[in-house]
């Protein structure tokens, strides 16, 4: 184990301590970036495009486990029919649209 460490320190009189720290923070950014950033900005696009795609007539999920037909869309709301109640949601807490779901949600 000693011997391990002695490998991982640089010797007397190079420099590339701080160059291996800047590649180790680049490292570490672009795997945040990769695992973390980009899919959820992939998520939010395609349900996006779920929701400008909502029509009138439409089976929806929303957030809160209520199932419904959607009876008119009015810019953010959307009105929608479950049963003998008819209510008003928000756009953007719709989670399924017929048999397509927004990504990275369990019903």
């Amino acid at each position: 184990m000693h011997s391990l460490l002695g490998l991982m320190t640089p010797a007397a009189g190079q420099g590339g301590g701080m160059t291996m720290l800047l590649i180790q923070i680049a490292l570490i950014g672009a795997v945040f970036y990769f695992l973390i950033l980009r899919p959820q900005s992939q998520a939010r696009k395609k349900h996006a495009e779920m929701l400008a795609a909502l029509k009138k007539g439409d089976d929806v999920v929303t957030a809160g486990g209520l199932m419904a037909k959607v009876k008119s869309i009015k810019d953010d709301e959307v009105t929608v029919e479950s049963g003998t109640s008819t209510l008003v949601v928000h756009r953007a807490r719709i989670v399924q649209v017929g048999e397509t779901s927004a990504p990275n949600t369990q019903i």
